[in-house]
């Protein structure tokens, strides 16, 4: 291990693992465990942390994360993950206009009277520069 990670203490690293118990996060008690530890981590503050828990600190932020954005994209619809971009991008409804083709059809998505085409989920995809499978 130490090959792969200099300066890091095998025996300190293991009793760091032992004590935190890292895994792939599956519950939401789990998660809120994990956000626990990363909190003590970082309430030491970064510049007082030792390689080892460095290197624990990046492994259970990337558990966190894993956790949370396949909670979050599995709970919610096409629509809700429209509306979340747009918010993020500060976007009213009439600067989707394009990309739908009218406001007409804007409005009919953004209400769920309509579901969103493949065409329009591509056309989405390019628009916000992400995965067109959010959309379907």
């Amino acid at each position: 291990m130490t090959a792969s990670y200099p300066g890091i203490d095998r025996r300190k690293y293991a009793r760091l693992l032992a004590k935190t118990l890292p895994a792939v996060i599956e519950t939401e008690d789990q998660n809120e465990r994990m956000l626990r530890e990363v909190e003590r981590l970082i309430d030491k503050g970064q510049d007082n942390l030792s390689a080892e828990e460095q290197t624990l600190f990046k492994l259970m932020i990337r558990l966190i994360e894993d956790f949370e954005e396949h909670y979050q994209l599995n709970a919610a619809t096409p629509v809700a993950i429209l509306k979340e971009l747009m918010a993020a991008r500060g976007l009213q409804p009439k600067d989707l206009w394009e990309v739908f083709g009218s406001k007409n059809l804007t409005s009919e998505v953004l209400n769920g009277n309509r579901d969103i085409s493949k065409s329009k989920a591509k056309a989405l995809a390019e628009f916000f520069h992400v995965s067109a499978e959010l959309f379907i």
